[in-house]
């Protein structure tokens, strides 16, 4: 991985202090080298994390007559294919890495040309002195970031917020619709940020400047969405498509082997990172590496039991670490990753286990994605069983919802809470139950916190795209294009590149979520299994017990620790009667829903982090 950022302006040669600056604030990212291509109108930089060619591959890296310059934040994997075929045309390359290739491949390729050639994740910026051109690219997914602002005749880019913050003209003023977005999602959604002004590079798109006006954004690919022209809809057996699911992540594995530097994987325990981890032994000469974190305080959300049983099962270099973590240290180093307030969090121990693997290794391989594609979240059954309560007749509905709520509180777990969730907001539609799922602020909450103001229209308008979709293809598009990519996806990224560790993540491989998603739906949830297909798969690779484990999250005790540990620091803060978040919140709705919680009248563990995030970032701008 790496951290790159740059200015192009339409004044003459920008100013170099600002993209030292950057490189600076960035250092974290790419801790090995550091350079800038410079000429004429633009600074592009590079930090660099030395992953592959350690030797010659220091940016920046230029074509053979050095008038085109590239920056990459990323892994190219058919990098050495490009590569021979350039080199068939003629193209000399001084160096063995994946950079030098985009700058080659930008003398030949149009802008959407050059993106939809490279297969990886990556945020790259190329410039054109010639053509006096800048185009940034992000990949399908948006696994890499990519912020940018166009001001007073200047475009300033870079991997992280921090690093646009530098420029004396990019807006430093908060985006006030960010707030109730932001309430609703935890993050605010692709292409805004909390910044008036700045912007993300969406997934999937190139951004181009030419000498002669602002920047345009042009998409270079879409999600595949089954029987709708982005992806054909299969009819096979479910033997087949294991088998063909099992041929495809064995691909996307190898494919992301190639290191020359040591390499290991996180290892939970559940079904995704177990199967990665599994197919990775394979094809490694030693055993692998594998790691997992445990909090000694923390009962209930502990995976090194499952993950010890994996690892011997495969019989890998098995590293455990048990810590406890500082939870308000760890919010405010958190909030200066992200540049913004980020609500999730899980967001806690991914930034431990990544600092624990880095002690070992820089490459790391995760199962991110296997809920993804496979629909391995229990609200995905909620939806398909909420779709068809939906159908039934009005009296038939009453008396089922009567008979949920009859049973017992020690069934209202897994699979019939998911139901129920769905169920008794079905009358409201399917994207409103969803909604509420994985909002960590109630919806009654967030209209009160921040009356009249809704922040979901983007939302919905990715539902309606769908339509016509079967339930669960939609379903699945959604969460695709809203919590993989805010929040997953970046979750991962910052806590992994605050240590300069690198992670790959084989199950979003483009050719492997492109047969995921024309896949029948029936193979995916079979009666009410998740994550069937996967399931059979890889049955002959890990062990019977995670195989049919129920799906667990990557979670903080946080209802307890908001009424121990954190109490007292939060009274202080989100309690506090000048506490910056009331100048865009309601104060006296914070109070009450404080008040709630230490009464344990409600578990509001995650509404308060998200809420105390938010204070956190504010506080922290004014600094």
């Amino acid at each position: 991985m790496c951290g790159i950022s740059g200015i192009v302006s339409s004044r003459g040669g920008p100013s170099t202090s600002v993209v030292d600056a950057q490189i600076r604030l960035l250092s974290h990212r790419g801790p090995d080298a550091q350079g800038i291509f410079a000429a004429g109108r633009a600074a592009i930089a590079q930090n660099r994390l030395a992953v592959i060619d350690l030797v010659s591959g220091d940016p920046p890296q230029t074509s053979e007559d050095g008038r085109i310059g590239a920056v990459l934040n990323g892994e190219i994997y058919n990098f050495r294919d490009l590569r021979d075929e350039l080199g068939r045309r003629g193209h000399v390359f001084s160096s063995k890495g994946d950079t030098e290739v985009i700058a080659h491949l930008a003398e030949d390729c149009e802008p959407a040309g050059l993106a939809s050639r490279l297969d990886g994740m990556f945020a790259l910026a190329v410039w054109d002195e010639r053509r006096e051109r800048l185009v940034l690219a992000r990949d399908r997914m948006g696994k890499k970031p990519l912020y940018y602002a166009w001001t007073a005749g200047e475009l300033v880019f870079a991997s992280e917020l921090k690093a646009l913050m530098v420029h004396p003209s990019v807006s430093r003023d908060i985006d006030d619709a960010a707030i109730p977005a932001y309430l609703a999602f935890g993050y605010v959604p692709t292409p805004n940020t909390f910044y008036r002004g700045v912007r993300s590079v969406p997934p999937g798109h190139v951004l181009v400047l030419e000498a002669d006006g602002p920047p345009t954004v042009e998409r270079y690919w879409s999600p595949p969405l089954r029987g709708r022209g982005r992806s054909p809809a299969l009819s096979i057996s479910a033997a087949e498509g294991a088998r063909e699911i099992r041929t495809r992540l064995d691909r996307a594995v190898r494919r992301r082997l190639v290191s020359d530097v040591p390499l290991g994987a996180f290892l939970s325990g559940g079904i995704d990172s177990s199967s990665v981890a599994a197919l990775a032994s394979r094809h490694l000469g030693r055993p692998l590496s594998t790691f997992t974190i445990g909090f000694d305080d923390t009962e209930g959300f502990d995976e090194r039991p499952y993950a010890r049983l994996v690892a011997r099962h495969l019989g890998t270099d098995h590293h455990e670490y048990v810590v406890k973590p500082d939870a308000i240290d760890l919010l405010e180093q958190l909030v200066w990753h992200h540049d913004q307030p980020f609500g999730d969090s899980s967001a806690i121990p991914t930034y431990c286990l990544s600092r624990c693997t880095r002690q070992q290794v820089t490459v790391a391989l995760s199962g991110d994605g296997g809920d993804e594609l496979f629909a391995g979240y229990q609200r995905f059954l909620g939806g398909l069983l909420a779709d068809r309560f939906a159908a039934l007749p009005a009296w038939l509905r009453r008396g089922l919802n009567g008979a949920l709520a009859a049973l017992p509180s020690g069934l209202s777990r897994g699979r019939v809470a998911s139901f129920r969730r769905f169920a008794s907001a079905a009358g409201r539609g399917l994207p409103d139950a969803y909604l509420e799922w994985i909002s960590y602020v109630p919806a009654a909450d967030r209209e009160q916190l921040v009356p009249g103001r809704d922040g979901t229209a983007g939302y919905r308008a990715t539902w309606a795209e769908s339509e016509g979709a079967h339930v669960l293809d939609r379903l699945l598009d959604l969460n695709l294009r809203t919590y993989l990519l805010d929040d997953l996806l970046p979750k991962l990224d910052r806590a992994s590149m605050a240590h300069g560790l690198e992670v790959r993540s084989p199950f979003l491989d483009t050719e492997l979520l492109a047969y995921a998603s024309a896949l029948p739906p029936a193979l995916k949830v079979r009666r009410l299994t998740l994550k069937h297909v996967l399931r059979s798969a890889v049955a002959d690779l890990i062990p019977e017990e995670v195989l049919h484990r129920p799906k667990r999250g990557f979670g903080v005790p946080l209802d307890r620790w908001f009424r121990e540990d954190l109490r007292g620091y939060t009274r202080a803060t989100l309690g506090h009667p000048r506490a910056a978040v009331r100048e865009y919140l309601d104060g006296r709705v914070i109070d009450r829903l404080l008040a709630e919680h230490w009464s344990r009248k409600r578990d509001l563990g995650h509404t308060l982090w998200t809420l105390l995030t938010l204070e956190a970032f504010l506080r922290q701008r004014l600094l």
